[in-house]
């Protein structure tokens, strides 16, 4: 049916602008805490019943609104928060937009009641279908209570669109998180159906948004959380990444927020996947609370009705600078850095109350310090046996100190059983090795289990990177050049792109129409198979090109030739060969995780153990 052009009625115009700001109880939720925080709030309590569709009150101890003002701020695009062109482009307020308290009034039964400093009393309007009554005096302290009962009970269609209550109300707890997370200064309350849900107090210093991470997310994300902190010129990031080994199934415990706006932007989420890409399993999700500051100028906020969305000024600048700042704080090595620390730098080395055993006596001086300490190897350079006969020499040929007190018994010691300093070595020294495929250690804590080849593999790609961006990757002359049959096409990519062959290290010449000879390779890569990794290189070359070889698929190629040149399983190390591996580790960035976002390490403490075998029970 055609109508003629009209003017809808006011009560028609905001309940569309309800469905467009007003979704569900969270979303009504949203607006009120914001504007709270607006207001100066430093307690804000909010009570829900029935997932905040029979009830939705939020009350803090704010600035509070005059009697004169309370219809007004009624009234749609009513605000104090804004007043020109110019404060529209740099908001710097939370809500700004004038229509949201409009907005639930049109859909539901509203009371909004108040009192500023400067009154002997608080005020209290009710609007309900549009309308409004005027102020009558009620019983208030200073600051704004704003209670929402009956959500859409005038436009039943709605209504029938809210899920059940429990579904409504973890949305509301969901808000109520965000907002808490961006504001640890300011306490919060949550009670639902008359039940005490969350009671944050408000917390002030360094600390203070760790405790209120830790509070809402748990103890488990503050530990396995890598300190984020940079700033460059007008941007700074803070905030807290999750360690891989903390990563989730689903997207729930990703907090982005743009100066104290909790939004979902393109731009940084891509950010954060590429900084995570390398360390993390492709089904798994990171989980991170970060805040972003810019200038509210360099920022759109007003590009969503609800303000969940945000656009940059210079996106591709924001890209690189929340990218770097992940790659650098997911990067940290676990030892050769002062800032290294097992309790908060490596989660899954959790303390233990249990004691490791000091040094038998016969290892140790009269100071109490040890005789000789284990010393960093490099993989291959000496054997165990080496090792051990040093150690005989330092202990005597029987392996027995000939100054035993008290005639007691020697214990049963390994001769790799040395000073254990969780700063020097968080990952301990190598005790054995498991089915050729795991290495036992024993560190300050306990026991750990490496897998070797996914260990291996993240240092040798390390490596590998870090060669290639030194412009070209060291190359291993062969002493007997290795000559396969090969396809008329690889040949003709290996006469192509002879540059980028030699910048990814391998020196490759055909021989005929159907043959090539390798006759040099990556020296990281020189235990590997010639063939194999030639074909996976001269494949990726000929799908790709060189280009976009050595850009965008870099560390894609990187990663299968680190899969070549790790050591295999089944292979047996010596006790030498192991500890070197360990030291690598350490010293190797993002080593906690394989190449595909694997664990390459697990820690089992001394309190795990003992519970394992019921000590003390």
């Amino acid at each position: 049916m055609q109508h003629s052009i009209r003017l809808l009625p006011d009560l028609l115009v905001n309940q569309i602008a309800a469905g467009e700001v007003i979704e569900r109880p969270a979303s009504a939720l949203k607006e009120l805490l914001e504007n709270s925080l607006d207001a100066g709030a430093e307690n804000i309590a909010v009570q829900l019943e029935s997932g905040g569709i029979k009830l939705l009150r939020v009350r803090d101890d704010g600035k509070g609104i005059a009697k004169a003002e309370l219809p007004l701020a009624l009234v749609r695009h009513a605000t104090s928060k804004i007043a020109s062109l110019e404060d529209l482009q740099q908001v710097v307020s939370m809500g700004f937009r004038g229509e949201a308290l409009a907005s639930m009034a049109a859909i539901a039964q509203l009371a909004l009641t108040s009192r500023t400093a400067a009154e002997p009393h608080g005020w209290q309007v009710t609007a309900a279908d549009g309308q409004t009554s005027q102020p009558v005096p009620a019983s208030h302290a200073c600051g704004t209570t704003v209670e929402i009962r009956e959500m859409y009970f005038n436009t039943p269609a709605r209504r029938k669109f809210l899920k059940s209550e429990a579904t409504e109300f973890a949305y509301c707890e969901e808000t109520f998180k965000r907002i808490a997370l961006s504001r640890p200064d300011v306490a919060f309350s949550l009670q639902h159906n008359g039940r005490a849900i969350w009671q944050l107090p408000a917390s002030h210093g360094e600390q203070a948004a760790l405790k209120r991470v830790t509070a809402l997310l748990g103890d488990e994300f503050g530990q396995a959380a890598a300190p984020v902190s940079r700033n460059a010129a007008n941007l700074s990031l803070q905030g807290l990444a999750a360690l891989p080994a903390y990563s989730r199934a689903t997207r729930d415990a990703q907090y982005f927020f743009v100066n104290g706006r909790f939004v979902r932007d393109k731009v940084a989420s891509h950010a954060l996947r590429q900084a995570y890409q390398d360390i993390l399993h492709h089904q798994r999700h990171p989980a991170f609370v970060l805040f972003l500051e810019l200038p509210p100028e360099q920022v759109d906020v007003n590009v969503h009705p609800a303000k969940s969305e945000v656009r940059f000024r210079e996106s591709q600048g924001i890209h690189q600078f929340i990218f770097h700042a992940l790659e650098q704080a997911l990067s940290v090595p676990m030892a050769g850095t002062e800032t290294s620390k097992p309790d908060s730098s490596f989660p899954h080395m959790r303390e233990s109350s249990g004691v490791i055993n000091s040094l038998d006596s016969r290892f140790r001086g009269n100071d109490g310090a040890p005789r000789f300490q284990q010393q960093a190897m490099r993989l291959g350079v000496a054997e165990s046996e080496a090792a051990y006969r040093l150690w005989e020499a330092q202990t005597g040929n029987d392996g027995k100190n000939n100054t035993q007190q008290d005639n007691a018994p020697a214990a049963d010691v390994s001769p790799f059983t040395f000073h254990l300093s969780p700063r020097e070595h968080p990952l301990g020294f190598a005790l054995a090795q498991l089915s050729g495929v795991y290495i036992l250690a024993q560190n300050a804590h306990g026991l750990v289990v490496v897998d070797m080849h996914a260990a291996h593999e993240r240092i040798v790609y390390e490596k590998l990177k870090a060669s290639l961006d030194a412009e070209q990757i060291a190359m291993q002359p062969l002493l007997i050049p290795v000559s396969f049959y090969a396809e008329p096409l690889e040949v003709a990519t290996v006469e192509a792109e002879q540059d980028a062959l030699k910048m990814l290290g391998f020196n490759i010449a055909p021989l005929s129409p159907n043959t090539l000879a390798v006759r040099a390779m990556p020296v990281l890569l020189k235990q590997s198979e010639a063939e194999a990794v030639t074909r996976e290189v001269l494949d990726e070359l000929r799908e790709f090109g060189a280009s976009r070889v050595l850009t965008e698929r870099r560390n894609e190629l990187l990663a299968t030739l680190a899969c070549h040149g790790a050591v295999r399983a089944n292979r047996v190390l010596s006790i030498t060969e192991m500890n070197a591996l360990l030291r690598e580790m350490e010293q190797t960035e993002r080593s906690g995780q394989c190449n595909h976002g694997r664990p390459t390490w697990f820690q089992l403490s001394m309190n795990d153990l003992d519970k394992m075998f019921m000590r003390g029970k």
